[in-house]
């Protein structure tokens, strides 16, 4: 019997141990954009945008929506590592391919490529409290024209 407890007590201090590898980012979930009156804010009034992150171990699963065109929403998935390493990004007209970099726990960089070449670089950082984000980025136009954009966004 007291075998039997002492295996019970050590499967549970296991599992309780290995929790915090299981435990949710606190940036997990939903991410709107938000309208901001702060220096270099590019949303305008009436954008609508969502970004889901589901973050693990390496890895990431990303969903967007944009439906800002309510006939005709813009919707992006991409699943990559967080390592840099370059992943598929289908779906997509405008890119083929995606890199994300985690360079710590609250910012990110992601490049959205088309054959290798970049057309969006965007960089985010997740405020510490894990309430806001801003995400900065430089894209290319599907004319070829570049431009700068730095987004507000509010954990829902």
């Amino acid at each position: 019997m007291i075998r039997r407890t002492a295996l019970i007590g050590l499967a549970a201090a296991c599992i309780l141990a290995a929790a915090p590898a299981l435990a949710a980012s606190p940036h997990d979930g939903d991410w709107t954009a938000v309208v901001s009156k702060a220096p270099g804010s590019t949303i305008p009034e009436g954008f609508k945008l969502t970004i889901n992150f589901k973050f693990g171990d390496n890895h990431l699963v990303y969903h967007s929506a944009n439906t800002t065109n309510a006939a005709k929403p813009y919707i992006s998935d991409h699943e990559t590592t967080l390592d840099g390493k370059v992943s598929p990004f289908p779906n997509q007209e405008r890119f083929n391919q995606v890199s994300v970099t985690q360079t710590d726990p609250d910012n990110l960089q992601i490049l959205k490529m088309k054959d290798g070449d970049v057309i969006a670089g965007e960089f985010w950082t997740f405020s510490k409290d894990g309430k806001t984000a801003v995400r900065r980025g430089i894209g290319k136009n599907p004319d070829g024209k570049s431009h700068a954009y730095q987004e507000h966004f509010v954990h829902k």
